[in-house]
């Protein structure tokens, strides 16, 4: 499965800019709905366009492996059996 790490992204940007960022600031910097991208930060596997991750590492200034993790099925089904 594939983990978006985009709080950790948002986290990282407010800490070098000194000021608070919410969904819809990203969102609309990025050029893609709220709730798109709200599903991206809260739903486990969800599937998004490369345009979409293609627009958050400009946004973020990142590459790829910044915003991403790959997270192996043994490890998604422990984490569900244990929450």
């Amino acid at each position: 499965m594939l983990r978006f790490k985009i709080k950790e992204m948002i986290a990282r940007k407010e800490f070098e800019e000194g000021r608070r960022i919410s969904i819809a600031e990203v969102a609309e910097g990025v050029g893609i709905h709220r709730v798109t991208l709200s599903k991206m930060v809260n739903r486990r596997g969800f599937s998004t366009s490369t345009e979409h991750i293609d627009g958050l590492c400009r946004y973020f200034d990142c590459k790829v492996g910044d915003l991403v993790e790959y997270v192996p099925d043994e490890l998604v089904r422990d984490l569900d059996e244990q929450g």
